[in-house]
């Protein structure tokens, strides 16, 4: 198992063309924790967190700067690789996207191939079982391993798409709202699922449900874009001292749901 690892991102801004949608966004996401982004639509929270493992790039008019950092190392720099970054840093999208025709199994060792990763039937098997187990998945699949991924319910498909981020061995997971369009039973696996992988792996969600944030998260960020300014943090810190007590006036009432 790798060590945990710390995210830092310093001075982020972010441009879709010559719209600036981000501006200087400093943000630490501790090592073993669950940073929560909140905040209401169309601030930036998702292009932050597309930014964190180099997916805003992949937009033809996007442009950043800013750094930002795992373990100290810049994931920017012209010396490291983009598959490097992927790997190291994982993607939960808020529609479950499994591959459809591919089967569980499968849909879970994808990620072998795409970063170069070679492994023997055994530890294919292994790695299988241990990254649905992970993802709270092990026992509802493991008679029907070999059955298209597409044949899962919403919930068990969101799972498998963790399984097969997990199955990389990442040192972050970026989940933008992934229970979003769960039902409230596969939401409440998913979020148990996420508090257990805290111990092994750094998790970052972006949430608009604030009742979630509070439930798994260890540290929360503010994210808000006044009329025609690029989102910005307005408050960050620990979950618990942000939702009870916020120093700023827009933190109190956007967690006390009179906005957003």
């Amino acid at each position: 198992m790798s060590e945990l690892a710390t995210l830092e991102a310093r001075s982020i801004s972010a441009w879709f063309g010559d719209r600036k949608v981000l501006d200087r966004v400093d943000l630490t996401m501790e090592a073993g924790k669950v940073t929560a982004l909140i905040g209401p639509s169309g601030c930036g929270k998702s292009t932050f967190l597309r930014i964190l493992n180099r997916m805003h790039e992949m937009i033809p008019s996007a442009s950043l700067a800013g750094e930002v950092l795992l373990d100290g190392e810049d994931i920017y720099s012209a010396n490291r690789r983009l598959t490097a970054a992927r790997r190291e840093i994982g993607m939960v999208f808020q529609k479950p996207n499994p591959f459809p025709a591919m089967s569980i199994y499968d849909n879970v060792i994808a990620g072998l191939k795409l970063t170069g990763t070679r492994a023997s039937r055994d530890e294919k098997d292994l790695l299988v079982e241990s990254s649905l187990t992970k993802a709270g998945l092990w026992k509802e699949v493991r008679d029907r391993l070999r059955q298209p991924g597409g044949g899962l319910s919403g919930g068990q498909q969101q799972r498998l798409c963790i399984a097969r981020s997990l199955a990389v061995r990442p040192r972050v997971l970026l989940m933008d709202e992934p229970c979003s369009a769960l039902d409230p039973t596969s939401t409440r696996v998913i979020e148990e699922t996420m508090l257990e992988l805290a111990h092994e792996v750094t998790i970052v969600i972006v949430t608009h449900n604030m009742q979630q944030a509070q439930r798994v998260s260890d540290n929360c960020a503010f994210f808000l874009a006044a009329q025609g300014t690029p989102g910005a943090i307005v408050e960050q810190g620990d979950t618990k001292v942000l939702f009870e007590s916020p120093i700023d006036p827009r933190t109190h009432d956007y967690v006390n749901g009179r906005f957003g």
